[in-house]
């Protein structure tokens, strides 16, 4: 034993670089073999290289993907509606409801998400906690079978405990209720929702709880989809997290303004197929059967609109919300409307958004004033004079934060749902949105959007030519982390 510690005391600084090699190599190699964008990887791989040790542990915490594909993105399931059922309500034409250039949309749409474009649908949109929490609380206390509710944040706090009240409540009656919020959002408040909901006896989970030690690893790959839906029939989904300050009530003058939409018809399928699959991934249980999956031929179908969930997340599903925008951006033919809280696109979609502008399409954007992220908002800035040099206008709003995710072309097609336009939630987070075709949506988006332009400052190339440089300098290092902001 002796002579083997005199060995080591001898040789160590040789074993430290014959294992820092080894463990650089082995995570060059996996990066090399599991990255798809060439630019990651040449990244990664330079890390691991030229960083003995600390390049692999970083490497090891925030570069590889711990979700099996298998597992979480088989949409194609038991629950899925049978082809027969399909046929009846696929949404078959969409330029009568919305134009001719969206046609080769819809097939986009078709080969890039595994769920068909259902048409029969409603749809209404709800601004701010002012009008969603009332109407999800509506749906809760009306529910009969069944209760599905996924959320990014759901807060312990005065609308928080309204929810789990209602929640738990549903559980006295008899209701099916699963809760499922991601672990790092449940993290927000103190003390955790989590603990009122269990101990009311609803049955509530994590999704991608941190082992313990290990935190850092599970840091990225959240889920930060929303929604609710009643007795397989009712559903809800957006943008909105569960929070005291989208209520103008508790929050007053510092409101954080935001969007959400209430829908009905077969697109509440699709939705609860979502949750299914993500609730299964985190718990093991299967959710199946009529009171959690109603059957749309039970009622008599009447006119609506056609709807398509697009989920997205680092599984098979990865790029599908970045492969929609593109495709959406190269049919636009007069206007391109966004509004997004944190805007940080990648290459491609900034070069998407000029040549869309050069095509002579207008192009707005919105982003908060005031924004809750600084770093976030800084990073911004380091990329407006890609855009605002080939025609595109960027607004900067007034007023308080305004959470809302818009993405509207030509007022007839419209983009909404959880995902900002930013690294993070293209390509790191599980993100749920919906695509709709329907000018009546479209154009009431387009209304908000304007009448936030309307009291906004247009931001111009001089104007952020003319800032100091330590501050355009800040913005540029701080932009060169913005994929993990």
């Amino acid at each position: 034993m002796t002579e083997a510690k005199e060995l080591f005391l001898i040789y160590w600084p040789h074993i430290l670089f014959v294992l820092s090699g080894l463990l650089s190599a082995v995570a060059a190699v996996h990066a090399a073999m599991t990255k798809q964008d060439v630019r990651a990887a040449i990244g990664w791989v330079g890390v691991v290289l030229f960083s003995p040790f600390l390049g692999p542990f970083l490497y090891a915490v925030a570069g590889i993907n711990r979700i099996r594909k298998e597992r979480v993105s088989q949409l194609r399931s038991s629950n899925m509606y049978p082809e027969e059922v399909i046929d009846r309500v696929l949404a078959h034409d969409v330029v009568d409801v919305s134009g001719p250039q969206f046609a080769a949309l819809r097939q986009l749409g078709d080969r890039v998400t595994d769920f068909r474009l259902l048409g029969f649908n409603r749809i209404k949109l709800l601004n701010g906690g002012d009008e969603t929490y009332p109407a999800m609380l509506e749906a809760i206390e009306s529910a009969q079978k069944s209760i599905a509710l996924q959320s990014y944040i759901f807060d312990h706090d005065p609308i928080g405990e309204k929810i789990a009240g209602a929640l738990i409540d549903a559980v006295k009656r008899g209701v099916q209720v699963r809760v499922l919020i991601d672990a790092v959002g449940s993290k927000y408040s103190h003390p955790p929702i989590v603990r009122m909901l269990e101990k009311g006896g609803v049955r509530t989970a994590l999704f991608m709880r941190p082992v313990i030690g290990l935190r850092l690893v599970y840091a990225n790959l959240r889920s930060h989809r929303k929604l609710l839906v009643i007795d397989g029939m009712h559903g809800f989904t957006g943008g909105m997290n569960i929070r005291a300050g989208f209520m103008t009530a508790i929050a007053k003058e510092h409101v954080t303004h935001d969007t959400h939409f209430q829908v009905g018809g077969p697109i509440i399928h699709q939705l609860m197929v979502n949750f299914a699959h993500d609730w299964h991934f985190t718990t093991q249980e299967k959710i199946t059967g009529d009171a959690w999956f109603s059957n749309v031929l039970a009622n008599e179908l009447e006119p609506g609109v056609p709807i398509r969930c697009v989920p997205s997340g680092p599984d098979s599903t990865i790029g599908n919300t970045h492969k929609m925008l593109m495709g959406a951006l190269s049919v636009a033919q007069t206007h391109v409307r966004i509004q997004s809280p944190y805007f940080l696109p990648d290459q491609p979609l900034i070069a998407a958004l000029a040549t869309a502008a050069r095509r002579g399409v207008i192009v707005d954007i919105v982003i908060p004033g005031a924004n809750n992220l600084k770093l976030v908002s800084a990073a911004m800035s380091a990329q407006f004079d890609q855009l605002l040099q080939t025609g595109c206008r960027i607004w900067r709003s007034s007023g308080t934060f305004d959470h809302s995710k818009l993405f509207t072309v030509d007022g007839s097609w419209s983009y909404v749902g959880s995902s900002n336009l930013d690294p993070r939630s293209l390509r790191l987070n599980f993100e749920l949105d919906i695509e709709v075709y329907d000018r009546q949506l479209a154009q009431q988006l387009d209304a908000r959007i304007d009448a936030a332009i309307s009291t906004s400052t247009l931001v111009t190339l001089d104007a952020e030519r003319r800032q100091p440089f330590l501050i355009r300098l800040r913005n540029r290092v701080v932009w060169l982390a913005s994929p993990y902001l």
